[in-house]
């Protein structure tokens, strides 16, 4: 299932207390960046997936294939309408991804 328009848009709205989040479709779903770093993308329609790192960890979020085939997993984020997690999510998934 692709994902809509309207969730990408809902979601880059989330993260609006970070700047400079980029976006690009890709198969059906969306990859995101954070200062140009690819963090995580949204799969089979309304997943907002991250990668996983060290630093996310604390978080606890479940581990979910981001596509049929994948060979690795990635944390889904079930929490989307917290901004300020939001933000701390994207920030220290980054900071291991430099």
């Amino acid at each position: 299932m692709a994902t809509t328009k309207g969730y990408k848009d809902y979601i880059l709205e989330q993260l609006d207390l970070l700047d400079n989040i980029t976006c690009r479709p890709m198969m059906g779903g969306y990859l995101i960046y954070y200062n140009n770093i690819l963090f995580g993308g949204l799969y089979g329609g309304d997943n907002f997936l991250v990668k996983i790192v060290a630093s996310n960890k604390k978080y606890n979020m479940k581990e979910k294939i981001p596509y049929d085939g994948s060979k690795k997993t990635m944390y889904l984020v079930e929490d989307i309408d917290n901004k300020e997690r939001l933000r701390d999510i994207v920030i220290d998934t980054c900071k291991d991804l430099k």
